[in-house]
């Protein structure tokens, strides 16, 4: 069963809390039909989904939720529910895929349109390219600032504080971290110290009450002993020294004498043709599963839903990272130049559909175009003789209107997205150039290119596999294959 969580928003005062009502008891119909279990549920009243997206609080703390893996989707009543804004749907879909969630319609078949599909694809590619070309400078940044010694930000270690930009020693709670090692160097155990430290009122350096995680990184900071480092940087004797070394020294043995094996984290398996793949000979969905063999080595797989759940079929599972990687080099393989084109053409089309397809738009400039036109009716009637006076109060008021209307459609002009062409190829000339080790690279191809996979299985134990993509001038590609390890590329018929 599969864990998820409900969104759901309205956005003005036309619509009520019936609004709120009737998308979670629809949402809970579909996740009661497709067996999907509810952890959760979040609701933002009363806010735009084209704008703001960062004010949402409740989206913000489903999207920060989403981090601790308790749910694998957010099911929304429409995507709109979701995000209007493409470029905003994209990254926050792009944020939820990394956590291993994904978003669904509870209305809507389909995730969106083939061209959507590319266009998001292209989005979610480019905001990370160009959010790791800006980290990279950013980095770049911090490691000069580092070089310098001075402080690169962040928490501010108990017993330091900041003066002009250099970490210096704070009289106030500098013995608290001196008292910390010597009386752990010398034998009280951590719950001792943390659980004195709390009787006296002393706090961390946020403030927070004193437990284990606060020794185990206070007795690991070098910094304490005059040792500055950031990432790759490090220097020593740059700092003023809290702690003498003999005592960090035994401080360090001790904390490696006491050290546990932490028990292993089950790895999480990210099977990347989940929702896209097939059983040719039953047409259900096939679905990732793993186990483990005689020698303790896991081996995951794709298997016929039909199969696992009803005894319906006898298709054979199919490795995983076998038919990924087969399905990549396929779709790369019609990755050329003239293919580049055209998607940056769909990406830039759909743009501009979508933009033209904006309702609001239009709205605001019809109501300023009669806004302006009563006004100049007014000013015409002064110029005729009328009573100013009489007119002053309702010519005050248009004005007002006026003037709250062109703030509005000022911040929804703002949030038209655009994009060069020229940037998307350039994007996607260097993305078609990818690392196929990288699962992540693999992922990204998937989501581009692959609309659906459905595999068969050959009377002589090898695979027959149909590939269909998002771009409708690539035709579908049939071709057989075999899991035996033997290299080369896959034959097609």
């Amino acid at each position: 069963m599969t864990n998820v969580v409900l969104y759901l928003r309205y956005s003005s005062d036309k619509q009520t809390e019936q609004s709120i009502e009737g998308q979670d008891r629809i949402c809970r119909q579909y996740c009661e039909r497709n067996d999907m279990c509810i952890v959760g549920t979040y609701i933002d009243r009363a806010l735009s989904a084209s704008k703001n997206t960062e004010k949402r609080e409740e989206f913000q703390r489903m999207i920060k939720d989403s981090e601790r893996g308790t749910f694998e989707a957010v099911v929304v009543y429409k995507l709109d529910r979701f995000a209007r804004n493409r470029y905003d749907s994209a990254t926050y879909k792009n944020k939820l895929k990394r956590n291993g969630v994904r978003v669904i319609s509870a209305t809507e078949n389909i995730t969106d349109s083939p061209e959507g599909i590319i266009l998001e694809s292209v989005l979610e590619g480019m905001a990370e390219f160009y959010s790791m070309e800006l980290a990279q400078k950013v980095t770049r940044g911090m490691h000069e600032t580092a070089l310098k010694g001075n402080s690169c930000g962040g928490s501010i270690p108990l017993g330091f504080k900041v003066e002009n930009k250099k970490l210096v020693i704070d009289p106030l709670t500098a013995p608290i971290v001196k008292e910390a090692f010597e009386r752990y160097a010398s034998g009280e155990t951590i719950a001792e110290i943390y659980k004195s430290f709390n009787e006296r009122g002393l706090r961390t350096a946020k403030g927070a009450k004193f437990n284990r995680n606060s020794f185990h990184n206070m007795f690991n900071n070098v910094k304490y002993i005059g040792t500055y480092k950031y990432k790759d940087v490090i220097i020593e004797d740059s700092l003023p020294a809290i702690i003498d070394k003999e005592i960090f020294e035994k401080v360090q043995a001790r904390m490696q004498s006491n050290k546990t094996t932490p028990a292993k984290k089950k790895a999480k398996i990210d099977y990347l043709l989940t929702s896209k793949i097939f059983c040719g000979h039953c047409d259900s969905p096939m679905i990732g599963e793993s186990g483990t063999g005689k020698n303790g080595r896991t081996y995951s797989y794709y298997t016929c839903a039909g199969r696992k759940r009803t005894k319906s079929c006898d298709k054979r599972p199919i490795p995983k990272d076998f038919i990924e990687r087969v399905i990549v080099e396929d779709a790369l393989a019609l990755l050329s130049p003239e293919k580049i084109e055209e998607i940056a053409s769909i990406a830039v089309n759909q743009i501009e559909l979508e933009n033209q397809e904006n309702e609001i738009i239009p709205a605001l400039e019809a109501r300023l175009k009669t806004v302006n036109k009563s006004i100049n009716n007014l000013l015409k009637l002064v110029e005729k003789g009328a009573d100013v006076d009489s007119l002053f109060d309702r010519l005050k008021e248009l004005e007002q209107q006026k003037k709250a209307i062109t703030f509005q459609l000022d911040e929804e002009k703002r949030n038209i997205f655009t994009i060069e062409k020229t940037h998307i190829i350039r994007w996607l000339s260097q993305f078609s150039k990818g690392d196929i080790e990288n699962e992540h690279f693999r992922r990204q191809v998937i989501n581009l290119l692959v609309n659906s996979v459905t595999v068969w299985d050959e009377p002589d134990g090898w695979y027959r596999i149909t590939s269909i993509y998002n771009l409708t001038s690539m035709n579908p590609t049939t071709f057989r294959c075999s899991d035996s390890g033997v290299s080369g590329p896959p034959k097609r018929r």
